[in-house]
């Protein structure tokens, strides 16, 4: 570890307790013991199970006499299934914790376990409509460490889980305060075995979490605050983390880059989310290559109520000039450097569904985040142009 590296360390609190850097997943055992946690369910994916950092974090927990009982049943685009399968898991083994370790497929399930362990209601009665967290029994809600192994979702400090219901495919949000987990442990090491394709991804996901966070309407200036910053870390260590994946100080900006995301939309989101939820469900796709293809045919049907907030995060991240073309333009040639699909037709999508996911994208609770109020159709629209790549 190198001297800059050394410095990027630090012991936060916002919003919740995060140890942030370099080996500092040291600390999973002693964590575990600070809150009572001797047998705890690890929930990850199964593409994760041969990674160093599963079997070490395994090792590590076993000889500090942590029995750690292993779940890895979870899809990219988690589902109550998954869930329901999770928490069988963890009253089989008698946890009383929950790890979650991966990117926000895994963390988002790990919550969602944590949550459902001591609760009498279906996994959808806490869905995020009006006041169905309500109906929450938070006493029993299982204490939760979550570690994050991507630099996207800023799921590790997010209040909420993004489930699946396949029975209708529909992504609902399940939320509750305790959701948050207790401890973060953030450590960029954790990202370096990343493939570069999935940095990309993943890295776009938090920009877009920034971006439309920094756009909703309402006012909320520190999230605005953080979201400009967030988007100055993308563009200055993006490309670095892309390309020198053991770009231990690049993983490290890019980790704390998506943390910010998670935090500055709390002021909300938008039409990118709004589209990429129902095709998450429809279609299956990763959810952070789906905002990258997306972004830019929403940042245009969206220019006339944003354009002098482009301008003024045109300046405030180093571009060449303030103003919205310029600020398109970098996104543009950003997406074809990470070697980003230009349309959803790329990765397999077609328009055959497209009455249908603009009437979801029009539902979807992102929508009401968006700075112009689109109907169905204008999602319709905005679909079938991201497949067909007209309008860019």
């Amino acid at each position: 570890m190198s001297a800059e590296d050394n410095k990027l360390q630090g012991d936060w609190n916002y919003p919740t307790s995060v140890y942030f850097g370099v080996g500092r997943i040291s600390r999973l055992p002693e964590t575990c013991r600070s809150l009572n946690i001797s047998h705890p369910l690890l929930v990850t994916d199964t593409g994760l199970l041969t990674q160093d950092f599963i079997l070490k974090s395994l090792e590590t927990n076993a000889e500090a006499g942590l029995e750690c009982r292993l779940f890895s049943k979870v899809k990219s685009n988690p589902t109550g299934k998954n869930i329901d399968e999770g928490v069988n898991a963890y009253h089989e083994a008698g946890c009383d914790g929950v790890i979650a370790m991966g990117g926000g497929s895994a963390l988002d399930a790990g919550k969602a376990i944590a949550l459902m362990v001591g609760q009498d209601r279906p996994i959808w009665d806490f869905e995020d409509v009006g006041e169905n967290w309500l109906r929450v029994k938070p006493e029993a809600i299982a204490p939760t460490i979550a570690i994050p192994t991507t630099a996207g979702t800023g799921s590790e400090v997010g209040r909420a889980a993004v489930i699946l219901d396949t029975s209708c495919q529909i992504k609902k949000i399940i939320f509750h305060p305790k959701m948050l987990p207790e401890v973060v442990i953030a450590d960029p090491a954790l990202t370096r075995s990343l493939p570069a394709h999935l940095t990309a991804a993943t890295g776009l996901d938090a920009f877009v979490h920034l971006l439309e966070a920094y756009c909703t309407p309402g006012f909320h200036p520190m999230a605005e605050g953080i979201a400009l910053e967030g988007m100055r870390l993308v563009k200055e260590n993006l490309l670095r983390a892309f390309e020198a994946g053991q770009d231990l100080s690049a993983r490290a900006y890019m980790m704390s880059a998506s943390l910010m995301g998670a935090v500055a939309f709390q002021k909300g989101l938008g039409a990118v989310h709004a589209l990429a939820h129902p095709l998450g469900a429809v279609f299956d796709k990763h959810h952070g290559l789906l905002n990258a293809i997306l972004l830019p045919y929403v940042l245009r049907r969206n220019r006339p109520a944003i354009e002098k907030k482009m301008k003024r995060a045109a300046i405030y991240i180093g571009l060449s000039d303030a103003s919205f073309e310029v600020f398109y333009d970098w996104i543009l040639s950003l997406r074809k450097t990470l070697q980003i699909p230009e349309t959803l037709q790329d990765i397999g999508i077609t328009a055959s569904e497209r009455d249908r996911i603009g009437q979801m994208a029009f539902d979807d609770p992102s929508a009401s985040g968006n700075p112009i109020s689109f109907t169905a159709e204008d999602y319709a629209a905005i679909f079938e142009n991201a497949v067909m790549g007209k309008g860019l």
